[in-house]
């Protein structure tokens, strides 16, 4: 592998292609979302982004292919990658939470414990994991891969290994979880040989610190706000405690002026708080990034 200025970038395709590029955007890249591309454009011309699908990325960054590349824990653990996993990176298509792979029965199946699956079938796209698990459980089964669509197989086989983040789909499908196999966040992986390369190693950490800033701030809002000198102290003991405010003089000298970062989930009862406490002219402003 070359040390030419350039990352090979591999940025997931499909169902995690939408919130990467968004994530991205946050993180201060812009990256053409073109569907029908596997070679967008990003406004970097160090980096050369590549889309494929996270269940082989693990596999082209591990034999230099690639880079470095966006994918999730559990294809890394499927593939048996050879792989630097440089930080976990807490997003997914829908929600912040991780995504878990569960063994699955309709309804109305009488199985309520993966020893009652002995001697049937598996349907799955997790061939390997699937196989381990029950192979540690001692019990004898059948895994078939499953190209998709697999809660449909539910009732064509004996159960069915899915990847679920809010359980909508398998609610939908009248589908009972009997168990968890793993449990999986994404991950930012490099090659080996990358990593040795400063300038490859450089430009991907510069990627992690900007990527897991902008995931910090999806969750923080910045509170900006005026205050009086003679309500000042009632205006702090309302702002969380773990807090430490930015406090700056204002041109009248009565006033300060307060900055702080908050969660979003407590900011709309602390506003009202706020400005009960004696604060004026409060605003509350989206942050791109939060870099701790």
């Amino acid at each position: 592998m070359g040390s030419e200025k350039i990352l090979k970038l591999g940025i997931p395709a499909g169902s995690l292609q939408k919130a990467t590029i968004a994530l991205f955007a946050k993180a201060g890249f812009d990256v053409s979302d073109s569907k029908r591309s596997y070679l967008p454009a990003i406004d970097d011309e160090e980096i050369q982004p590549i889309c494929l699908r996270a269940q082989e990325m693990g596999r082209y960054v591990g034999d230099g292919v690639l880079d470095a590349g966006i994918t999730g824990h559990d294809w890394i653990t499927e593939n048996d990658c050879d792989v630097i996993e440089v930080c976990e990176l807490a997003y997914s298509k829908a929600t912040s939470n991780p995504t878990r792979w569960v063994l699955c029965v309709p309804n109305e199946s009488q199985v309520t414990k993966p020893e009652e699956l002995a001697g049937g079938i598996i349907a799955t796209e997790l061939v390997g994991v699937t196989k381990k698990y029950f192979a540690e459980k001692g019990v004898d089964v059948k895994v078939e891969f499953s190209w998709g669509a697999t809660e449909v197989k539910a009732r064509l086989v004996d159960a069915i290994v899915e990847l679920t983040e809010t359980g909508t789909s398998l609610r939908a499908n009248n589908l009972r979880i009997i168990d968890t196999l793993i449990v999986s966040t994404t991950r930012l992986v490099a090659n080996k040989e990358a990593w040795q390369d400063p300038f490859k190693r450089e430009k991907i950490e510069n990627l992690a610190i900007l990527l897991k800033a902008a995931i910090a701030a999806r969750s923080k809002v910045g509170l900006k706000m005026n205050v009086k000198k003679e309500d000042l102290d009632a205006v702090l003991k309302v702002l969380p405690a773990e807090k430490s405010p930015t406090l700056s003089g204002l041109a009248d000298s009565d006033y300060v002026a307060i900055e702080v970062i908050v969660d979003d989930k407590v900011e709309r009862a602390l506003v009202p708080a706020l400005k009960r406490a004696g604060a004026s002219g409060i605003i509350t402003y989206p942050l791109n990034k939060v870099i701790h």
